[in-house]
């Protein structure tokens, strides 16, 4: 069996596994990626916010992803009942990026893992990790390929970056009970050849169906649009088990979108997942950090999936490379607590989206310019800025905004 070492072992090869590669690489850091699927391939979390950008920046991906044409976003809309609100990021508090993308993740995703490997980093496709170990804070893994052939990678430190994988969330018992409420999500692409022009045929919309249950449009620039339905799992209960039957029976329940995509095949069977919350009782241990959803993935009603993978894979790669210098690393503050603080403000967010609070608020027939302003610099993902009140008081400020509205 062939052994090697490295300074770092990253696992995924999703946006936060390459944000970190390419924040390490360019420090001059021995890594090494294992990714268990082949690229190009289909991942969801389609929509990013700009918070995304300084870390794409920062990690030196921006520019091959300026170049690849992608739909820009520059806001977002959501209706409900006829009316609509839509947030612009150009008319945001504090400042930040103005604008992102709407992506199809297979191509995006294989957009940065080439560009890492352009610039020198290994990554290997096809390849799990089938078992890890530490040893005080260095670890000895253990990877297969689709070969059946097995290395043993010594590491001075690991980041798992393996999204739905979850490798060390499951190997050390890490899974932890969301704090969102139970929801699934269904979701295909259509190939939209009779696209509006315009803000309709670009611009990601929100279509409220009732309080817990709405539907996404994300056009995107090579002529597909991704759509889906989230709801709690008892509203997915009413429907049957056949996915196409059921997509087409939700998208005749939606009132601004009704009728458009009914002409439509799907480019692959609606995919339905349970229970899309995850959480982890931990973020770091000795000699590791988890990060993006392989740690937390809260709901896609506000798009911060990807922007906490970066978020998380970037500080991970920064605080892992101090610790291998023999710099003292607190982990707990310099890790934890500040994701934790961007998770708590988002999750607030998510809980008032569901109970109805922020829904009332964004739907207000008189909205105050300065609040939306506020809110809108959270929607873009810039949630660590406690200058902005809707970011320091978010536990109870959307509630107080709401119950003066009611």
């Amino acid at each position: 069996m062939k052994k090697r070492s490295v300074d770092i072992l990253i696992i995924g090869a999703g946006p936060s596994g390459m944000v970190s590669a390419g924040y390490l690489n360019k420090q001059g850091i021995s890594i090494l990626v294992v990714e268990k699927s082949s690229f190009p391939r289909f991942s969801i979390g389609e929509s990013l916010i700009p918070r995304c950008m300084d870390n794409f920046e920062e990690a030196g991906l921006l520019n091959p992803l300026k170049n690849a044409g992608f739909q820009k976003k520059y806001g977002a809309r959501f209706i409900k009942n006829g009316r609509v609100r839509e947030f612009d990021f150009s008319n945001k508090y504090g400042n930040g990026w103005d604008w992102t993308w709407q992506v199809p993740r297979a191509e995006f995703d294989n957009i940065l893992a080439k560009e890492n490997q352009r610039k020198g980093v290994e990554i290997l496709f096809e390849t799990e990790v089938t078992s890890v170990e530490f040893q005080g804070n260095k670890s000895v893994s253990r990877i297969k390929d689709k070969k059946g052939k097995i290395q043993e990678i010594q590491a001075g430190f690991i980041i798992d970056s393996s999204g739905n994988g979850r490798v060390l969330a499951k190997q050390l018992g890490l899974e932890a009970k969301p704090g969102i409420s139970a929801h699934s999500s269904i979701f295909t692409h259509i190939s939209e050849t009779m696209r509006p022009e315009g803000k309709e045929g670009e611009l990601i919309s929100f279509e409220v169906l009732d309080t817990r249950t709405w539907f996404w449009y994300i056009p995107f620039s090579n002529g597909n649009s991704s759509l889906g339905f989230v709801g709690p799992n008892e509203w997915f209960d009413k429907y049957g088990t056949n996915t196409t039957e059921t997509f087409y029976q939700m998208l005749g329940q939606t009132r601004y979108y009704e009728k458009r995509f009914n002409d439509y095949d799907f480019l692959f069977q609606p995919v339905r997942l349970k229970n899309i919350a995850k959480a982890v009782t931990r973020l770091y241990g000795n000699g590791y950090a988890i990060t993006g959803n392989s740690a937390e993935f809260l709901d896609p009603i506000f798009s911060s999936g990807v922007a906490f993978a970066t978020e998380s894979g970037l500080l991970a790669a920064k605080l892992a490379l101090r610790e291998l210098n023999e710099e003292t690393v607190n982990w707990e503050t310099e890790y934890t607590d500040y994701l934790k603080r961007g998770i708590a403000v988002f999750s607030s967010y998510v809980r008032e989206w569901y109970n109805g609070n922020l829904q009332r608020i964004f739907f207000y027939s008189d909205p105050n310019p300065e609040i939306e302003r506020q809110i809108c610099s959270v929607l873009a993902g810039y949630v660590w800025n406690e200058t902005n009140p809707f970011v320091k008081k978010h536990q109870r400020i959307i509630g107080n905004v709401a119950n003066l509205i009611k």
